[in-house]
């Protein structure tokens, strides 16, 4: 089963399980996860073995601001319920998946997994990190106290098909793809960013994140937790780099033939200042991301273009 499976990770994460398994789509329109009755009356029916819990709500740091009670109450049903029908019906493993905001905002970079719990969170978009760190510690308990084998895969940023273009509540590479190709489009010769530009990210491509998040599964539960080396642990899934939004913004404006002016808006938050994941422990089993930056941008910009023209035919 893979819950979210509309989504941009849970549709990358069908994408790659094509083939290899029967894989059950769970979504908004088949049943509402933030219904605990719902779900588990889907997991009843289902009796999945294997569970990948993508569903979330999420965006960028203007939506976390604006509906802060929606972030962390939605996050929390859904995985408080997702979880606890996958223990109701025997699920025999589960993988939740987070976020890097589960790190305080000043983790020494870059943020190995003990960080977790160790500082103060970025104010910008706190409740959804507390519904993330909620989630990781759920699996735990459940582990803990059952036995189970419920594993917590942690995401740096990521971007690739399927992702959020509205300016309100998208993250920072969807967002710069739309300015940039709605720019080009209108043939403005300025293109305004929010923040100083100087916060470092980094970006994982989503078909490399599902990609991961299927080699974890399948570990076998010794090899698995060897490496996180305890039951109470969740594994970290990064690129390795990072660039500043700068450097982010000047490459997409040249991969979508902006030529004009970026200008960075000091006025806006810029969130924290460097957010790199250490992922030694994944990349120790042997896993590397494969989409370098420059070919996951163009490939994702290509997409959205296509999608774009698409919709003006009304196709």
């Amino acid at each position: 089963m893979v819950a979210g499976s509309q989504g941009m990770v849970g549709s990358a994460i069908v994408r790659r399980l094509s083939g290899e398994a029967e894989v059950i789509e769970v979504h908004r329109g088949t049943c509402d996860l933030t219904d605990a009755t719902a779900t588990q009356a889907i997991f009843d029916s289902v009796r999945p073995d294997h569970v990948y819990l993508a569903a979330a709500r999420v965006g960028g740091i203007v939506a976390n601001n604006t509906a802060p009670v929606d972030f962390l109450l939605d996050n929390l049903r859904i995985q408080n319920n997702v979880i606890s029908a996958a223990h109701a019906v025997g699920v025999q493993r589960l993988m939740f998946l987070g976020s890097s905001c589960i790190y305080p905002r000043e983790a020494e970079q870059p943020m190995r997994e003990d960080a977790l719990l160790t500082g103060t969170l970025e104010p910008t978009n706190e409740p959804y990190a507390i519904a993330k760190i909620a989630g990781i510690k759920l699996c735990e308990s459940y582990n803990r106290q059952y036995g189970t084998d419920y594993r917590s895969a942690m995401p740096t940023n990521l971007y690739g098909p399927g992702d959020n273009f509205d300016l309100e509540n998208s993250h920072v590479i969807p967002a710069l793809i739309r300015k940039f190709v709605d720019a080009v489009d209108a043939a403005d010769d300025e293109v305004e960013i929010w923040g100083s530009g100087r916060p470092r990210r980094e970006f994982l491509h989503v078909d490399d994140m599902a990609d991961a998040c299927v080699f974890l599964m399948g570990l076998s539960g010794q090899d698995y937790w060897s490496v996180a080396q305890t039951r109470l642990s969740h594994i970290n899934v990064g690129y390795g780099e990072d660039v500043t939004i700068a450097e982010l913004a000047r490459l997409i404006a040249g991969l979508s033939g902006f030529d004009g002016a970026v200008r960075f808006d000091t006025s806006r938050p810029d969130g924290a200042p460097r957010k790199l994941m250490d992922s030694t422990q994944l990349f120790s089993l042997g896993w590397r991301p494969r989409m370098a930056l420059k070919a996951g941008l163009q490939s994702t910009l290509s997409w959205y273009s296509d999608k774009q023209t698409k919709l003006r035919k009304g196709q």
